[in-house]
Formats: C-alpha cells, sequence, structure tokens
C-alpha cells in the first residue's frame, strides 16, 4: 500500500471521529502553547531587568516543571482513552486484511498529524500570545512595560522535543497495544463490561483511615513551621483516601441502595444504580481524579489570589515601620557612627524620622515544652520540634518605659511578659535553664510585635528590671553574641524619595560595617517590589496552573460522559423497547449523571474545609495573618468554580443525551 493511502485513511478517521479528536486535539495546542508561555516567561531577558526578577524567573520555572508532568500524564491518560474507543474499529481493519504493520501505519499518520497540527498551532498562539501574557505578568508585577517583541527561539526547541516526546510515546504505546491484542479482542474491546465489584471493605478502612489521617494532620498542626513539614504528607493521604473511598465505598452505598427497595424498585433509579454498580471501577478513578484536580484548582487559586490581594497587609506586618535599623555587637563608637550616616543620608533627602523607638535586647532560641524553656545548644533535633521552637528577648525596663510612655516598675526577679499569639498565655512565672521570674504582668500590646493567630515563630519578649540583666544574657546565650540595638521609625517628606533614600542608606551602611559588626536594614519602600514581584508572580501561576487544571477536569468530565453516553446507548434502547417511555429515559438518565457528576465537587469542598486550618497557617508563613481575606477569597473561589462546573456539567450532558437519543 502506498503512503499516501495510509495519510488519507489516517484523515477519514480523524474526521469520523472527531467527537473525541477534536477535542484532544484542543488539549494538546492548549497544552503547548501554555508550556511555551511559561518557558518564554522563565527565559525572558525582559525579567532579568526587573529588581528581584530571578524570584519570578524561579516561580516561572516552577510552573513549566508542573505543566511538563502534568502535559505528560494528561496526554497519556486522553489517548488512553482514545485508543478503548478505536480498539473495534482497527480490529475490523485487521478482520478485512489489513496486516497490524498497515495498522501501525495507520497510526503513524494519525498522530503524525495530530502532533504537527498541535505543535504549529501551540507554538503559533504561543508566540502571538506571549507578549499579552508578558503584559499581564507586568502588569500584576506593577512595573512598566517594555517596547519590542521577543520570540523565545529556545522556548520552541523545548516545546518541539518535548511533546515531540510526549507523541513518540503515545505511539508507541499504541502499537504495543495493536500487536498484543487478537483482532477478535480489538472486536469485542467495545462491548467488554465491568464484572461486578466485590465490596472490599479493607480498602474503605484503609480509605478513612488515610483521609482521616490528612484531615487530622490539616486541623491539628499548630505552628506555621509544622504546616510546612506535614503538608505534603497531608496531601499525600488525602489523595490516597479519595481513591480509596471512591472505588470502594461508592460501591458499598450503591449496593445498599440497591438493597433499599423503596428508592430502588423505581424506573428513575434501578437502571442508574445498575449501571452504575457494574462500571464503578473505572467510574471511581475517573470520579476521583475529576476531585483531586477540582480540590488543587479552589487550593491554588483561592491562596494566590489572597496572597494578591493582602500584598499590602504583609508588607505592613513585615515592616511595622519605614525604616527598622538592627545592630549586633555594636560598641558606642559604632552606635555614633550608626546615627552620623543615618542622620547625614536623611539630610540629603530632605527627610525626618518620625514615631522613633529605640530599645536594647538579648535574644535566645528556646525549646519552650509549656512548664520550662531550655536554650538550643545545636543538639536538639529541629525537624521533630519544630512547633516548640521559640524566641525569646529580654529588654531593659526603661527602654520599655521610653518607647511605651510608661513609668512602669519592677522588683529584682520580676518580669512583664508579651506573647505575639493571640490567646493570653497565662503563664505565671518563666523559667529559662533554671533561671525563673515572676510575671508580673502579661502585656496586651508592645512596641515590637502584634498579637496573631498561628505566628510564624512563637516570639516572647521579657522585660526585666535591670539592663545588667540584659547583657548578661546576651554575652552567654544570645543568638548573637552581644546586645541587641533596634531602631524603627517613619519618613516624613516626599515618598516619592523613599525607595532611593533607603537603598543608600542600606549601601551606607554595609559598607561602613564589615567584620565584627552586624548591621541590618530593612526598609518597607526598599523591598516593596521584591514583594509585589513575588506574590504577583504566585498570583499569575495559580491562576495559569488552575485554568490547566480546570481544563483538564472539563475533558475528564467529558470524556466519561461520552464513554458512558455510547456504553448506556444499546441498555436505553433495550428499555424503551420493552416499556420505557422517552421522559422515564430521560429522567433515569438524569438520576444517573446528578447522581455521581458533583459528588467530586461536594467531595473537594469537603476537602478544602478541612485544609483549611492548615493553609491559614501556611499563609501565616508570609506574614498574612487575615483569615476573613482568606475565607472571603476561599467561598469566592468555590462559588466560581462551582458556576464553571454547573456550565461543564450542562454542555456535557447535552452530548450524553444526544448519544442515547
Amino acid at each position: 500500500m502506498s503512503k499516501g493511502f495510509y495519510f488519507k485513511l489516517a484523515l477519514q478517521n480523524m474526521n469520523k471521529n472527531k467527537k473525541t479528536c477534536l477535542p484532544y486535539l484542543f488539549t494538546c495546542v492548549c497544552s503547548v502553547t501554555m508550556y511555551y508561555f511559561m518557558s518564554f516567561l522563565t527565559l525572558n531577558p525582559g525579567i532579568e531587568k526587573i529588581p528581584s526578577g530571578h524570584n519570578v524567573q524561579s516561580i516561572m520555572g516552577m510552573g513549566t516543571g508542573v505543566i511538563t508532568i502534568f502535559s505528560l500524564i494528561f496526554l497519556f491518560y486522553t489517548n488512553s482513552f482514545l485508543m478503548k474507543r478505536r480498539k473495534k474499529e482497527l480490529g475490523l481493519y485487521n478482520i478485512l486484511g489489513m496486516e497490524k504493520k498497515h495498522i501501525g501505519w495507520v497510526l503513524f499518520c494519525e498522530t503524525l498529524v495530530n502532533g504537527v497540527a498541535s505543535l504549529a498551532l501551540g507554538i503559533l498562539l504561543g508566540v502571538l500570545g506571549s507578549k499579552m501574557i508578558f503584559l499581564f505578568l507586568l502588569k500584576l508585577l506593577s512595573f512598566p512595560a517594555p517596547l519590542g517583541f521577543y520570540v523565545s527561539g529556545k522556548s520552541i526547541v523545548r516545546a518541539l522535543t518535548l511533546f515531540g516526546g510526549i507523541f513518540l510515546l503515545s505511539y508507541l504505546n499504541n502499537l504495543r497495544q495493536i500487536h498484543m491484542a487478537n483482532p477478535a479482542e480489538l472486536l469485542r474491546s467495545g462491548n467488554v463490561g465491568e464484572k461486578e465489584p466485590k465490596t472490599r471493605w479493607l480498602l474503605a478502612i484503609l480509605g478513612i483511615l488515610c483521609l482521616g489521617g490528612g484531615y487530622w494532620i490539616a486541623v491539628t498542626t499548630e505552628s506555621p513551621m509544622e504546616a510546612i513539614s506535614y503538608f505534603f504528607v497531608a496531601v499525600v493521604l488525602v489523595m490516597a483516601g479519595t481513591y480509596c473511598l471512591f472505588v470502594a465505598v461508592s460501591v458499598a452505598a450503591l449496593k445498599t441502595l440497591r438493597k433499599w427497595k423503596g428508592f430502588y424498585y423505581k424506573t428513575s433509579h434501578f437502571t442508574a444504580v445498575s449501571g452504575m454498580i457494574y462500571r464503578m471501577k473505572q467510574n471511581a478513578v475517573g470520579l476521583a481524579n475529576i476531585c483531586i484536580l477540582s480540590t488543587g484548582v479552589l487550593l491554588m487559586i483561592s491562596t494566590t489570589v489572597c496572597l494578591y490581594i493582602g500584598r499590602e497587609e504583609i508588607i505592613t506586618g513585615r515592616y511595622p515601620q519605614e525604616v527598622n535599623l538592627t545592630a549586633y555587637r555594636a560598641d558606642e563608637k559604632s552606635l555614633e557612627k550608626m546615627e552620623e550616616i543615618e542622620a547625614q543620608t536623611l539630610k540629603e533627602w530632605e527627610l525626618a524620622p518620625v514615631d522613633s523607638v529605640f530599645c536594647r535586647s538579648a535574644q535566645v532560641a528556646v525549646l519552650d515544652t509549656g512548664e520550662e524553656m531550655t536554650i538550643l545548644s545545636g543538639d536538639e533535633n529541629l525537624t521533630e520540634n519544630m512547633g516548640k521552637i521559640a524566641g525569646v528577648a529580654f529588654i531593659p525596663l526603661e527602654d520599655y518605659n521610653a518607647c511605651m510612655g510608661e513609668k512602669r516598675k519592677l522588683k529584682p526577679g520580676q518580669a512583664l511578659f508579651f506573647s505575639n499569639q493571640k490567646k493570653a498565655d497565662g503563664r505565671k512565672e518563666l523559667s529559662i535553664n533554671g533561671n525563673k521570674w515572676v510575671i508580673a504582668e502579661e502585656l496586651d500590646d508592645f512596641f515590637l510585635e502584634k498579637k496573631v493567630n498561628s505566628p510564624q515563630l512563637n516570639a516572647y519578649y521579657l522585660v526585666v528590671d535591670d539592663i545588667e540583666v540584659v547583657e548578661r544574657i546576651a554575652q552567654t546565650s544570645a543568638i548573637f553574641e552581644g546586645v541587641c540595638y533596634q531602631k524603627s521609625y517613619n519618613l516624613s517628606g516626599d515618598s516619592a524619595v523613599f525607595e532611593e533614600a533607603e537603598r543608600q542608606l542600606q549601601a551606607r551602611m554595609t559598607q561602613a560595617f564589615e567584620g565584627s559588626v552586624y548591621v541590618d536594614v530593612g526598609a518597607r519602600e526598599l523591598n516593596r517590589g521584591s514583594f509585589y514581584q513575588t506574590y504577583g508572580g504566585l498570583f499569575f501561576l495559580g491562576i495559569f496552573l488552575g485554568l490547566l487544571f480546570l481544563m483538564a477536569t472539563a475533558l475528564i468530565i467529558y470524556y466519561k460522559q461520552l464513554s458512558e453516553g455510547y456504553e448506556d446507548r444499546q441498555r436505553f434502547e433495550i428499555m424503551q423497547k420493552v416499556g420505557m417511555s422517552k421522559r422515564e429515559v430521560r429522567r433515569s438518565i438524569s438520576s444517573q449523571v446528578l447522581m455521581v457528576f458533583f459528588l467530586p465537587l461536594v467531595t473537594a469542598m469537603v476537602h478544602i474545609g478541612f485544609a483549611f486550618p492548615l493553609m491559614r497557617r501556611l499563609l501565616a508563613l508570609m506574614n498574612l495573618y487575615n483569615e476573613g481575606l482568606f475565607a472571603v477569597c476561599t467561598l469566592a473561589t468555590i462559588g466560581c468554580f462551582a458556576f464553571v462546573y454547573g456550565v461543564i456539567y450542562a454542555l456535557t450532558a447535552r452530548t450524553y443525551y444526544r448519544i442515547i437519543n
């Protein structure tokens, strides 16, 4: 046979199966386009011109890796569905005289046509839309857009290599399936049904344990630092539990409904329940995939939207005042030099400090067991004790009174106590390595920090009666040897020059103090751009990957409806022949579709509800403590996603009804 015949037959096959081939082609094109976009942004030289642009490139690089893995898995998944639908057709070709090598040539031509079309359209759309995507990213980063148009040759080569490899592997896998099956098996493949699955109680119990374990971790993890360690453990447990429960519990639930005579023996119920029992093995995996993808979309978009909206709150939390100076191991001469540099810089920019506070402190890291605190020696297992690690700062009473404008007095051995945790600590005394202080009062307000829910690190402030106590601790137990000097203030003057003034102040301090004295300048405006770029990049990535996962969810649902439509058509034809009306058929279809279609969405919402406390603690690591904002973003995301999910249901259900009718 001539090669032209194979191409002609391949095109005819693709046209005849356009209901399944076109969505697959659309998915391939979108995957190539999105991969080019992300790779283009990672390699774009314009990103390098942005201050802290390497952070944005790292985020985009992470997105490129996610799309690579996702494309590899998902395109294999959709290709396997297509092959299942095509086996009967290919078996007929074999019966009619075509050898398997000829069928292999047909499959090669189909793969080649699909691959070339996907790569050509995907890269073309990627190149045409890359400028718009780049401008959108710069808008999120609050950075001015440059002129010019850039085409990334490396991104094109990477896309061709990656997706060319995926199409080649898919073709080889299809070829393997054809060569391993005989014609009779291929012809019967479309009619092979599922045996009635057994109720696997062991798998159901395992699923409940996995899901319960993941939920327990999410709800009970208190420390944000522990949340990092346990997050992926919780994700794996919930994913495993979701698969087990959909596979095992769904069968048990359907069999229970079958035993319920009042429900089962109705025309709108018995056909749906009996049909789903026999196909639940393959349905359960598809439903679990939809549930996990839906959960991923909801978590990704809600958290990144929350971070993007709460940027200003995060910056303010990180830098309570405009300029924050911290010095370790500084003597009187060094402090005078710092004052000179500071005064000179502010004078040059015509700025003045306001609301200034200054204090000395000794800072220690401790292991807090509740009753006794032990200063860390470096030999502890930090992973196991992550939630018990805290910081304690000792501050002299005279500095506290000066900053707070108070005239408190303390006796030797007494202390004022402040905890950054929102709930009251309730300690009556504090013991650190055997040294005890009686708590004269637990403070509600403090000039260095605010109370929050789930702080990054538990921080305790102990106001002691004498500076000598602070100096003694600073020389023996402090994280940095010596007293820590902290000064912070807001700026008064032209806000347009704040950033440049802070940059110059930071540069002069760095140049002036090298070696034994350590000086850190934390400035709000100087670091604002870095925060905007990081959270803007995360927001962009969240939207981007959210759309990608949403597309995958829609395609899985579409293929599920299509597959079940073809499998159910003959069954409903028989039902109509024995007396079931078209209205009863439609009611039965609606009962079957609604029974399983919204189950993944409801389960995903339950997952989100249990994940909320854990995600709230992870957001605390990024200095975002606004639980109300996160709750609103999560509810809004769920509402929008449920609406889109309903639209997908309406569109795919129409395809199912057309096949049945």
